[in-house]
């Protein structure tokens, strides 16, 4: 191409400063093709100058594959292990090859990430010199993301990460970029375990501590997914935080996407083995209460290439629910929670995308405060069950003709509930009541009048609540008491309690203005209340 200048390595603010100049200098208008890891729009001096940003997307597995043969990496299973940590960079996937001929082996994973972590931070000195990057950049990854607090090491080293090309910014903070996140980290637990294993716990009980302090939904969203994130399941790991970046959004579906609802559930059956015209019948009847049921996961040019069925639960949508809950519907719709969801179909073919996806799903369970999945899926009926979901049991038919039944599983994602669902998952050291914990009484006092329902608690059993009607008098009477509490913490406490879950003042707002609480204190004394009775729960079953 005549007449293109070729720039490479402008990543700093220096650099494109210095480029600016030059390219002033020049006579006439010269043709540029600058590369960099940031867009050089982000600098001073190229913000207005029209140029254009063409990003350039992960090379898919095949390609690394082909590359680490290239370079003399004969085994499957070493190449196999420079495609998961390569994450599509030819960089790392040339650092990994060069890991493996040096004599790490395959078998080792941290060993060879150890090597690449070593080039990548060297490659990063040019862009923030000294030795705290290095300590940083292991915490940074260890954590997942890091606010000023928690990063430590004050103001000037956050705002110089902040800088840095493989970081970005977040909600709660700082983030490493995939997949430089996860090569920092395997190599700092294959060095230093007892250390990442100290971050990510001081990680957690950070968390645990802004949970119990968040007001909105988007920040309990947040601060579930770093939860999440730091349990360090392995399982939850490859499900939801896989070691690849995607530039994919989601969001409710438009009415001009309805071909494409129909073309991914199509595709959607076809993943699962599940009877085309079934499937397709049961999207029409969602479809029928708005195409914003669908949450639609769009790659960098707008295309659809993933979607979510989530259908608000009410008796206006029951008869779309009900194939999904048939013996289950009357017990769901009946609950009357506000806004609950049912999850009917999640699909996308990539891996990063998909892992998006599922993210978004636990948001908007957040935000609607509980969470109905019904699934034929053996994969996510696994990752349900891993996720501590409360398993209903199966459908009496087989809806998608496929051999197998769907099973359902419902979850609570109240602010009470939240820090106590992540505790199970093992993001926090336990403490409080172990067998009975809030969250099984808040499930239990939600279905007070539903002995159906309380028959599959885990707290009858107890030898505080050894039965149905046990529990329901004990739940009753335990409120009532708590209500009359001298302290008046307790008090309002009981008074929460036995407004929201004994009476019927409707949602959490109403009872807050009725008892003339801030949402705020309203959430801290409906938590304080829970964990009361679940401690009084534990402590009269070991005097019985």
């Amino acid at each position: 191409m005549d007449g293109l200048v070729v720039v490479d390595g402008v990543d700093t603010a220096a650099r494109a400063a210095l480029l600016h100049d030059v390219v002033a200098e020049l006579p006439g208008c010269p043709r540029l093709l600058v590369v960099g890891r940031r867009p050089l729009r982000s600098w001073a001096g190229w913000t207005g100058s029209g140029v254009v940003t063409v990003p350039l997307d992960p090379l898919p597995g095949h390609a690394v594959d082909a590359l680490a043969r290239a370079a003399g990496i004969t085994e499957p299973e070493a190449r196999a292990l420079v495609v998961r940590l390569a994450g599509g960079v030819p960089l790392l996937a040339a650092a990994a090859c060069r890991a493996l001929h040096a004599g790490a082996s395959p078998g080792t994973p941290g060993a060879v990430a150890d090597r690449i972590a070593e080039e990548l931070v060297q490659r990063l000195a040019h862009e923030l010199p000294g030795r705290r990057r290095q300590h940083a950049l292991r915490l940074l990854a260890t954590v997942g993301a890091a606010d000023e607090k928690l990063l430590g090491g004050g103001p000037e080293l956050f705002a110089a990460l902040g800088r840095l090309s493989v970081v970005a910014p977040a909600p709660s903070g700082l983030t490493l970029r995939e997949p430089y996140r996860h090569v920092l980290e395997l190599a700092y637990r294959w060095r230093r375990p007892t250390a990442h294993r100290a971050a990510a716990e001081r990680a957690a009980a950070y968390r645990r501590e802004l949970l119990t302090e968040a007001v909105t939904s988007a920040e309990q969203a947040e601060l579930v997914e770093q939860g999440l994130f730091l349990t360090g399941d392995p399982e939850l790991r490859r499900a939801l935080f896989p070691p690849l970046e995607s530039a994919s959004r989601i969001g409710p579906a438009r009415e001009a996407e309805a071909d494409d609802i129909g073309r991914l559930m199509h595709a959607w059956a076809l993943r699962g083995g599940f009877a085309t015209r079934r499937a397709l019948h049961l999207t029409e009847r969602w479809v029928a209460h708005g195409v914003s049921s669908f949450h639609v996961a769009r790659d960098r040019e707008g295309r659809p290439v993933g979607l979510a069925g989530l259908l608000p639960i009410s008796e206006r949508t029951a008869d779309g629910a009900e194939p999904l809950l048939q013996q289950y519907t009357g017990a769901v719709v009946d609950r009357g929670d506000d806004g609950a969801l049912l999850l009917g179909a999640a699909y996308c073919p990539d891996p990063a995308t998909h892992a998006r996806l599922l993210r978004h799903i636990l948001r908007r369970a957040v935000a609607a405060r509980h969470l109905v999945v019904s699934t034929a899926s053996p994969d996510y009926q696994a990752l349900v069950r891993t996720l501590g979901f409360r398993p209903h049991g199966s459908l009496r038919d087989d809806i998608y003709r496929c051999g197998r039944r769907p099973e359902v599983y419902s979850n609570d994602f109240t602010p009470a509930a939240l820090p106590w669902w992540l505790r199970r998952l093992g993001a926090e050291p336990a403490a409080g009541p172990r067998e009975e914990t809030v969250a099984d009484v808040a499930w239990a006092l939600s279905r007070i009048r539903d002995p159906g329902a309380l028959a599959t608690s885990r707290l009858v059993g107890s030898p505080a609540t050894p039965t149905v009607s046990a529990l329901q008098a004990w739940l009753y009477e335990a409120v009532l008491e708590l209500g009359t509490a001298e302290e008046q913490a307790d008090a309002e406490a009981g008074a929460i309690l036995q407004s929201y879950y004994l009476g019927r003042a409707g949602n959490h707002h109403r009872v807050a203005a009725r008892l003339h609480l801030s949402r705020a204190t309203y959430f801290r004394r409906l938590r304080r209340g829970l964990e009361v009775l679940a401690t009084r729960l534990a402590s009269t079953g070991r005097r019985t």
